[in-house]
């Protein structure tokens, strides 16, 4: 044999154990067991319940889990996708190891199994713990080794930087400064309340609207809430132009901030970004890339802290909030879920009379939705916001509301949940008898001698400033001079209720509502 034959026969052995190398790696990539994000290091189970463990690997693989002395075993569908489900853990402030095992085996170490808790919404949620009241000193403090924290990262949800979506966290000063404060808070009062872990969830995306957290199906199944859908195609049409003109606009603002400095003046606000531009704006896109990732993972409740980027649209908000409660019920498999809804704050001026504004609309709704849907709270905030701040700085009372609400209605403590709740009305002559519940041991009044942000109104629909009075351990009477036929009563239904001093036994403020069915200022709009 020549020397060229020499050199084919090696190139062509060389070439098949290159293959095969090739082969081998492509076979053990694939059945190679892998995990979401949100199972990790770290992590809290939820306890009292079955939890489900999953992931992907070889189509057929056998693969076993591993924790608290149970294991279970599961094989691969086609798509190599898994799924088992441990059986309900007791609470375990130890931590443990878990052992997921097929051709590969993963060990997740200082797991604990407590509470877990989603923290979702805009700005207010994702507002952390420095740009609060008291932030820094709650910082140096946040030294909490029961509470784990996993904190969603948008840039790595949309795909603007690589790695995990998040890891779970021990509570530290380090860990914390970035972690959403009103579920800090709320957090740090449950783990002290219930002495055991605390798993805590967040994935807020500050100016998001409600559409963008619902799955396109639930909204294209309704004609009312179709358009947050389809103006995703009048944006891509708009999205070169308004990509110009804002670019334009930027250059203007930074030589507008250069001058302001030269001469001494505040600078101009930055121009804002327009909603053809803002990609967390598309429906469905932050439930898609932030909240479906999520899913199963077994979580004891959600909160959800969010409506003012649907303001403008509060009438439609009264569908699109029971919608996306339902669908991630359906989603978790979870029909009974626990959602506290977290209501708008008191915002914008005072007004001397009685308003009607779109604010205090889609508070209303925020009632309602959690009126007429089951294992909903509202955490009322009326008394907590600022006039001229749509970020009120004070999430400390926040979270407390939030945690005496779980205590009561999630873990039947003997607690009133909050402040009272309107139930219905009725006329009785020239006065309208309104009923409440959650009084606790009666109505009474927060500060003052009369109560006080009452208005009435005829078939007219003219709203005058009413007398009120406590009728009874659950009842309260309205009337005005102004008003001989009464057909209708609000309360606090102003954008900024001045003094909202209806409370029960809790000192907390009585949630805002009206009795009347009367158009809102965004009727209509879609």
């Amino acid at each position: 044999m020549n020397a060229s034959s020499n050199m084919i026969l090696m190139m062509k052995h060389s070439y098949g154990m290159v293959i095969s190398a090739i082969l081998i790696a492509a076979n053990m990539s694939l059945a190679k067991v892998t995990l979401p994000d949100i199972l990790g290091d770290g992590m809290v189970l939820q306890r009292d319940q079955k939890v489900p463990i999953w992931g992907k690997a070889d189509p057929g693989e056998l693969v076993s889990v591993r924790f608290a002395g149970q294991e279970k075993k599961t094989t691969t569908d086609e798509a190599g996708n898994w799924i088992l489900f441990l059986d309900a853990l007791a609470a375990n402030t130890t931590p443990s190891t878990l052992t997921i095992t097929g051709e590969n085996t993963i060990e997740l170490q200082d797991i604990l199994v407590g509470e877990v808790w989603l923290c979702a919404g805009q700005s207010n949620m994702q507002l952390t713990l420095p740009e609060t009241d008291q932030g820094e000193a709650t910082i140096a403090a946040a030294r909490h080794p029961m509470i784990r924290l996993f904190n969603v990262s948008r840039k790595v949800a949309f795909k603007h930087e690589k790695g995990p979506l998040a890891t779970w966290q021990a509570c530290t000063p380090e860990s914390v400064r970035d972690f959403s404060a009103a579920g800090y808070y709320f957090g740090a009062d449950l783990q002290e309340a219930l002495e055991v872990p605390v798993g805590l969830v967040n994935a807020s995306f500050g100016g998001s609207q409600i559409e963008a957290w619902t799955p396109l199906t639930y909204l294209l199944a309704s004609e009312d809430l179709r358009p947050t859908v389809e103006r995703e195609k009048i944006w891509e049409q708009e999205r070169p132009q308004v990509k110009a003109q804002y670019e334009q606009d930027l250059e203007a603002w930074e030589a507008s901030v250069a001058r302001a400095e030269d001469d001494g003046r505040e600078p101009p606000r930055q121009p804002r970004v327009p909603d053809a531009l803002r990609e967390y704006r598309i429906a469905a896109s932050i439930y898609n890339n932030m909240i479906e990732p999520l899913i199963p993972f077994a979580v004891r409740g959600v909160w959800w802290y969010q409506g003012e980027s649907n303001e403008e649209r509060a009438e439609q908000y009264g569908l699109l909030l029971p919608t996306m409660i339902k669908a991630w019920r359906d989603q978790w498999k979870a029909p009974q879920l626990p959602f506290g809804i977290i209501q708008l704050p008191n915002y914008r001026k005072v007004s001397a009379e009685p308003t009607d504004e779109a604010w205090s609309h889609l508070r209303e709704v925020q009632r309602r939705t959690v009126v007429n849907t089951p294992h909903t709270g509202l955490i009322v905030t009326i008394d907590i916001g600022e006039a001229d701040d749509i970020h009120p700085k004070n999430k400390k009372d926040v979270g407390k509301r939030m945690t005496r609400w779980a205590l009561a209605e999630v873990y039947d403590r003997d607690l009133t949940a909050t402040g009272p709740l309107f139930e219905k009305a009725r006329v009785k002559g020239d006065k309208i008898i309104l009923q409440f519940e959650e009084v606790g041991k009666g109505l009474a009044l927060a500060y003052g001698d009369s109560l006080q942000e009452f208005a009435i109104a005829g078939a007219d629909q003219q709203w005058h400033w009413a007398y009120a009075k406590i009728v009874g351990k659950n009842k309260v009477e309205v009337w005005s001079g102004e008003v001989a036929d009464p057909v209708a009563v609000r309360y606090a239904f102003n954008s900024n209720p001045q003094y909202p001093n209806l409370t029960n036994d809790t000192g907390l403020p009585a949630a805002p509502f009206r009795t009347d069915p009367w158009p809102d200022p965004t009727q209509g709009k879609r």
